[in-house]
């Protein structure tokens, strides 16, 4: 996709720098039908295929410029009011338009869903061919979660291009991946082992005082050994939230710690990054929200001293970075000792999500491709996990695959891999005893055997005896160092990162559209003001009300997410967790089940990224007469390119689009 009309024939007009959907100052923009001639638009203005619901006149207008600040009521400007809801006669996916689509034929007939047609650019699924993105019924991703007018969220996100055809071998992560626990249930269960621990080796009593609030925490935090502070950063270093405790700071008090607002992310023994759901041990939203707890406990209470890197009580010091090591010792220690397994396996039902849809699209993918599970959990845990999953003898009335054994699911089982080092030289590959549990002696050198399982070793192992080579897998994992980092830079395999948190996500830029057009319509005013100034302006325009009014919303925004906010952005500026996820996860979604609902000859196509140059700079522009001449030597060879088949866009001649990868 180049500059000027998207290929859909409709596009959003954009100024400013590359990444920010914005209109410019004084127009509105509305989509015209397919073939409808262009719009005279400045030549400063970029289109790019962010569609926004039809409204007629289908045309560019000219519309007032926002008040100005400050104002009672929102800025006026492109696009504001609410949104319509998810579901019905037409909505949005992420600020984009999502249009029904009536005379497509439906392609997943065994689920009857809703089609929507999405040409946004980073589309759920986008192969130019509409997409079930909707459900209205089933059990969520995220217990507790919800997309409000029409049940989950089931569409998939591209980040890069990828044929699924092409992959050869699927493989699972198991904790929060194939099994999805219970929010927040077994976080509470985590923070509560973890704070008895704390106690047997001497912290206060008093500590076993505190909840877990599922309000507070969120994934991607990092935790300051130094000052004891949890932030929020942006993939640079910058803060965006900094907290002591449950006391957020502000102005003074972080340029106290931070003089430059900016923390060397590097700096591996001083900040420690939070960031997946299964941390090992126990949830890292558990862990986060007790390393505030502990911290909120010792500044509150009078027999410590306050001091900036810990706290004193008589002749003991005790600083934040010993804090941070107990907090560390304790969940090894709920680890190796069992009980979160134990107290996990005595109740199923209360922390496992079970889903008759994992063993339907399980035997579905080993109809196209070979299966593996890679999991660093033991082989009794992993059995008596996935015994549970795979279990619905008691005739559940959803369950479309005949009863039969986990294992028989998978073409290979390892267990105690050991990730992130699985990904590199990795550890002696041992059998599993299935009937013990335990483990055969010496390295396992021979076939691959149906049904075994297996403990230990590498990812160069998995390909040997499976036969297949980095670029034919796709891994799912939702640990993005893990999972997904090191299986994309040092094995080359394709990826797919679990958020389940991304149905929470969903309905807050759903519901909470107009804060988002807001702060959308301040950036502009904002850019509006220096438009017209250049090297010998002495003017200063006064900008005060304006960032005021900016960091009210921002911060209206997070507090629709929870305390921490949103786990992707904090306004208009992108999380390190976001960035992460961008660059290494080639596909994500709130769960893998979302591979139900498309065929495995499906491509997922994400569109070009322009850099800032190439989306503020016009491209010389083409007519529409000069247009249509240009274009039907091509039409007539490549015949109209509406004709799709299975979600690949072919010719006349019947060859397929290439995915666009090497």
């Amino acid at each position: 996709m180049g500059m000027g009309t998207s290929p859909v024939g409709m596009g959003m007009c954009q100024s400013g720098p590359v990444g920010m959907r914005t209109f410019p100052p004084g127009l509105v923009y509305v989509p015209r039908d397919v073939g409808a001639p262009s719009c005279p638009r400045p030549s400063s203005v970029r289109c790019w295929g962010w569609p926004l619901v039809p409204d007629p006149p289908h045309q560019c207008r000219t519309a007032p410029p926002p008040p100005p600040l400050p104002a009672p009521a929102p800025l006026g400007g492109s696009g504001g009011g609410a949104r319509a809801p998810i579901g019905a006669a037409s909505g949005r996916w992420r600020g984009r338009a999502l249009t029904p689509v009536n005379d497509s034929p439906p392609v997943a007939p065994r689920c009857q869903r809703p089609r929507w047609a999405n040409t946004g650019p980073g589309a759920p699924g986008r192969a130019g061919c509409p997409r079930p993105l909707l459900a209205p019924s089933g059990p969520g991703p995220w217990e507790g979660a919800s997309s409000g007018a029409g049940g989950g969220f089931w569409g998939i996100f591209v980040n890069r291009s990828l044929a699924l055809e092409k992959i050869k071998c699927f493989g699972f992560d198991m904790d929060y991946t194939l099994a999805m626990y219970k929010s927040p249930d077994y976080e509470e269960l985590a923070f509560a082992l973890l704070l008895e621990h704390l106690v047997s080796i001497g912290y206060p009593h008093e500590i076993l005082a505190y909840k877990y609030d599922p309000t507070f925490p969120t994934r991607g935090l990092v935790f300051d050994a130094l000052y004891g502070n949890l932030l929020k950063v942006d993939s640079h270093g910058n803060l965006l939230v900094c907290a002591h405790g449950f006391r957020f700071l502000k102005g003074a008090e972080i340029l106290h710690y931070y003089p430059n607002k900016f923390i060397q992310r590097d700096d591996m023994k001083r900040f420690h990054i939070l960031n997946t759901l299964f941390n090992l041990t126990a949830p890292s939203p558990a862990e986060a929200h007790l390393y505030a707890c502990l911290v909120d406990f010792f500044t509150n209470c009078s027999r410590y001293v306050n001091c900036d890197t810990g706290y004193k009580h008589g002749n003991l010091f005790m600083s934040f970075r010993s804090m941070f090591q107990d907090v560390r010792e304790a969940m090894d220690s709920v680890h190796l000792s069992g009980c979160l397994k134990e107290k996990t396996l005595e109740n199923l039902e209360k922390y496992v999500v079970k889903d008759p849809r994992v063993p339907l699209l399980l035997s579905r993918m080993k109809e196209v491709g070979k299966v593996f599970l890679a999991t660093n959990s033991d082989y009794n845990y992993t059995d008596a996990i996935m015994s549970y999953l795979f279990d619905f003898s008691d005739g559940h009335k959803q369950a479309e695959t005949p009863q039969r054994p986990w294992r028989s699911y998978f073409d290979l089982i390892v267990v105690d891999t050991r990730k992130p080092l699985f990904f590199a030289e990795g550890t002696v590959l041992r059998q599993v005893n299935t009937d013990t549990g335990k483990l055969r002696i010496g390295t396992y050198t021979g076939p691959l055997q149906h049904c075994a399982v297996y403990s230990g070793g590498s990812s160069d192992v998995v390909c040997d005896l499976l036969g297949v080579k980095g670029k034919d897998i796709l891994y799912m994992g939702d640990h993005i160092f893990g999972d997904i980092l090191k299986s994309k830079k040092r094995q080359g395999w394709r990826t797919f990162l679990v958020v389940p948190e991304l149905a929470r996500e969903l309905q807050v830029w759903t519901e909470k559209s107009e804060l988002f057009e807001e702060l959308r319509s301040l950036d502009l005013f904002l850019a509006e003001l220096y438009q017209h100034l250049d090297s010998g302006s002495s003017e200063r325009p006064d900008i005060s009300s304006i960032k005021r009014r900016i960091q009210k919303v921002t911060h209206e925004m997070d507090m629709c997410y929870g305390k921490m906010g949103s786990l992707f952005r904090c306004g208009s500026r992108q999380t390190l967790f976001a960035n992460q996820l961008m660059r290494y996860a080639d596909l994500y979604a709130a769960s893998f089940i979302n591979f139900l609902y498309y065929p495995f000859s499906y491509l997922f196509r994400a569109p070009p990224v322009l850099m800032a140059h190439e989306s503020t700079v016009e491209h010389g522009r083409l007519d529409a007469g000069e247009a249509g001449t240009t274009l039907a030597p091509w039409l007539a060879q490549h015949g109209h390119p509406g004709q799709q088949v299975a979600g690949v866009c072919r010719d006349s001649s019947g060859e397929e689009e290439d995915d666009g990868e090497a």
